[in-house]
């Protein structure tokens, strides 16, 4: 019979202390870097040390409870599967974040009802919350979170939210934009790829809606077309492309586009000539397809200013308006 080992028991604060040869207080002050104690360079180095030596972590709970406030920024995790342009600007956000003293937390929680997604960001008690996905945000979401103390609410809609600082983040405007120009390429049977991948219906529904109703004022049609993000999906669609007669494609993203591009190449359809195709996000990758990729540019806003504005919303409550997030047609030999 084995027996079971005993977990090791938890390194404390105190425990540093003993080893540094100092008070908790002073660990705390040190640990926490806590403004208004002094402490010297020389006993600073020395609770270092002994917390590196036992492998200490302070209790990020603990510390919030005894500064009244919590560090936290949390985002949706979701988002950050949307494609490399958005989950590049994450990084760097996260990035931003830390430079103001803020750990970003991803949430991958999914929800139904957007006052259940808040009331679960709401027991993180976080300092802030950045929706990229702020078309789910309500008033009533905004409303819980402010209860709950989270005194930062930020997100990327399509709309304005009360209760919340709004970005104008339209992804509607995404599929108009790149449907406009196939049309006006004299393309009239338009497909656009609605991702498989879950999480992405969110973005691509508003795209999908965007061409409709372009389509809706021409004599253009738009058919939807699922792709999985796979070669055998992309091989799939391309094989049976000629059967769905259609002249053009908004391939949702620059990625799925490349995908489509080489399984396209693969079955001998030529790009323009038989099927015109736009990307959206202009990743380097676009511009180094053959032939080169035509794409919706989003010009985001820089995360550094989205860091201060999340800081000056946790301080003040209040920052300055940003400017919408605005679709651009790159055009290149595709189309």
């Amino acid at each position: 019979m084995v027996k079971d080992t005993p977990a090791p028991a938890s390194i404390t604060s105190a425990d540093v202390a003993r080893l540094a040869g100092v008070s908790r207080a002073t660990v705390s002050f040190v640990l926490n870097d806590t403004r208004g104690h002094r402490v010297s360079d020389a006993t600073r180095a020395r609770v270092l040390d002994a917390a590196r030596q036992l492998g200490y972590v302070p209790h990020a709970a603990a510390r919030s409870l005894r500064a009244g406030r919590s560090n936290l920024v949390l985002m949706p995790a979701s988002i950050s599967a949307i494609g490399r342009l958005v989950s590049d600007w994450v990084d760097e956000l996260h990035s931003e974040l830390d430079r103001h003293g803020y750990t970003t937390v991803l949430h991958a929680g999914r929800f139904g009802d957007p006052v259940d997604a808040a009331r679960a960001w709401a027991e993180l008690r976080p300092a802030a919350v950045v929706a990229l996905d702020g078309d789910r945000f309500t008033p009533q979401a905004a409303e819980l979170l402010r209860r709950a103390g989270v005194r930062g609410l930020l997100a990327f809609a399509s709309h304005p939210v009360p209760g919340v600082h709004t970005i104008g983040f339209d992804h509607a405007r995404i599929g108009v934009t790149a449907t406009e120009h196939l049309i006006a390429r004299g393309r009239r049977r338009i497909g656009v790829v609605v991702p498989r991948e879950r999480g992405l219906d969110a973005l691509a529904a508003p795209r999908l809606a965007g061409a409709r109703s372009v389509a809706a004022r021409s004599a253009a049609t738009v058919t939807p077309v699922e792709l999985a993000y796979t070669r055998e999906s992309a091989s799939e669609l391309a094989r049976r492309w000629a059967r769905l007669d259609l002249d053009a494609v908004f391939a949702y993203n620059d990625e799925y586009a490349a995908l489509l591009l080489h399984a396209f190449r693969a079955e001998g359809l030529v790009v323009p000539d038989d099927v015109a195709m736009v990307g959206s996000d202009d990743l380097v990758l676009s511009a180094l397809q053959r032939p080169a990729l035509t794409t919706v540019r989003l010009d985001l806003v820089p995360a550094a200013r989205i860091a201060d504005a999340v800081h000056e919303l946790i301080e003040t409550g209040a920052t300055s308006p940003m400017p919408e997030v605005e679709p651009i047609l790159i055009h290149r030999a595709t189309s």
